[in-house]
């Protein structure tokens, strides 16, 4: 039997906020933080040289709010999102570190649900949950980021295999839904700063040691607003994205057994095939399909070896 600890022994979470370019967002985020009845909680917030008013509204927040809970809070010039994080992580007192992000907001409970998981499994280095989608107003749009907007299955993070294999092949990991054990980030290094899509390659990482743990709880907003980095429309920026991703999934391989190296090998395959698509060449992205479509067989057949667990010898 699993015994629960008291609210008053409830380790410290470590809120970690990366602020840029949020004016109209970040204060809703910050509020989000102070109203989860989560007892144990700090917020790290760095404005990475936002250009518009994201820094004077964090500063009016914190002559408001700033006595209610620990708050760190620094303003520099930008260094772009890996390197922020790393520095975050660095200021952070906390034995867990929930991902923030100032554009969206965390939902009463989630810190709660996302601790008691990690407790209760100590092998595994990172919780996930799920979230809702929001508009730009705060309006749900959608339930369920992971199956509404991700189209994702969530049965298949119930289980090692399936979460290796969907971080692999379908990223449907949107929002402030990640809690980590810091010491985690001591095993698997912290992002990799230079990055544009730096949490794929973090996550590739931890599943390749099996150390990301799901539930099935909805723990945050995610807001959709038009100018999520991630959602950009941009052709030039979006070869850009792909390309770092690609390279990214070469450079995990060695990470993985197989079939899962060859699930990952099929991966870059497929985004090669999206690049030569934006490209205009579309010799090269059948070409590009047919290894992918070839590796994916393959990777299907191939027998899964035994695994261990981290932390077990």
């Amino acid at each position: 039997m699993t015994v629960k600890p008291s609210p008053a022994s409830m380790p410290l979470v470590s809120v970690l906020i990366p602020a840029f370019n949020h004016e109209d967002f970040v204060q809703r985020c910050l509020d989000s933080v102070l109203d989860d009845p989560y007892p144990a909680k700090e917020i790290v917030i760095i404005d990475d040289g936002s250009t518009d008013r994201t820094a004077e509204r964090i500063e009016a927040w914190l002559a408001t709010h700033g006595a209610a809970m620990a708050v760190e809070y620094v303003s520099r010039e930008n260094k772009g999102i890996a390197a922020t994080l790393n520095e975050l992580a660095a200021r952070a007192r906390g034995e867990y570190l929930r991902i923030g992000a100032s554009d969206d907001y965390l939902l009463p409970g989630g810190s709660d649900v996302l601790v008691r998981y990690l407790i209760e499994h100590p092998h595994k280095g990172a919780a996930i949950g799920d979230c809702i989608v929001v508009d730009r107003h705060g309006a749900k749009i959608l339930d369920s980021g992971m199956s509404d907007l991700h189209h994702a299955n969530k049965r298949q993070y119930f289980s090692d295999d399936g979460i290796r294999r969907a971080v692999i092949s379908h990223w449907a990991i949107g929002g402030p839904v990640t809690m980590l054990r810091k010491s985690a980030l001591e095993t698997v290094a912290r992002w990799t700063e230079g990055l544009r899509i730096d949490d794929w390659d973090l996550f590739l990482r931890l599943a390749a040691r099996d150390a990301i743990g799901f539930v099935d709880e909805k723990v945050c907003a995610y807001r959709l607003h038009g100018a999520n980095f991630s959602k950009t429309r941009h052709t030039a920026t979006r070869i850009v994205n792909l390309t770092e991703a690609r390279q990214v999934a070469l450079r995990r391989l060695c990470m993985f057994d197989e079939p899962d190296r060859t699930l990952l090998r099929a991966e870059a395959f497929r985004i090669g095939a999206k690049i030569a698509f934006l490209q205009g060449r579309s010799w090269l992205v059948a070409l590009q399909m047919m290894a992918y479509l070839s590796l994916l067989l393959l990777s299907r057949i191939r027998p899964v070896p035994q695994r261990r667990r981290v932390g077990e010898t």
